[in-house]
């Protein structure tokens, strides 16, 4: 399990640009750690942040509007999937579903969009990009 987020990271997972959540952190909303010059948070510390019920609205809204935008594009020239998971997982488990997708979605060149985001006691993952890239990511989660 990964000990801590990049800054890039909880980007990727949020939606929101790494200067936002540099402006959350000055604000005091985000807390995080800077080692060797660069943000690292913990799995608590994004929990926190994302429980926040004027930052959980905000990144709901956000994650819905990734959902209509996918589906309002008439325009799609390539096959393309969304995704969205519902895991009922408690805190270990929550941790290990952030860290598969997040590691996966880093790890190729690909196209994929990721959301993550957890309240009450549900993980919710969202992946939108090429099928077979989507698929790919889904097969390797459920071992298929």
């Amino acid at each position: 399990m990964k000990e801590r987020y990049s800054i890039n990271d909880l980007a990727m997972m949020t939606g929101l640009t790494t200067r936002t959540l540099r402006n959350h952190l000055r604000q005091g909303a985000l807390r995080g750690e800077k080692i060797d010059g660069a943000w690292t948070f913990t799995q608590e510390e994004i929990e926190r942040f994302i429980s926040d019920p004027q930052i959980h609205k905000g990144l709901e809204s956000h994650r819905n509007a990734a959902v209509f935008d996918f589906l309002a594009d008439a325009f799609k020239t390539a096959n393309r999937a969304c995704v969205i998971l519902d895991y009922v997982a408690d805190d270990r488990e929550a941790e290990k579903i952030a860290d598969f997708y997040c590691d996966r979605v880093n790890r190729g060149t690909s196209d994929i969009k990721f959301s993550y985001g957890r309240n009450r006691g549900r993980s919710r993952v969202i992946l939108t990009g090429g099928e077979d890239q989507v698929l790919d990511i889904l097969r390797q989660y459920y071992r298929i």
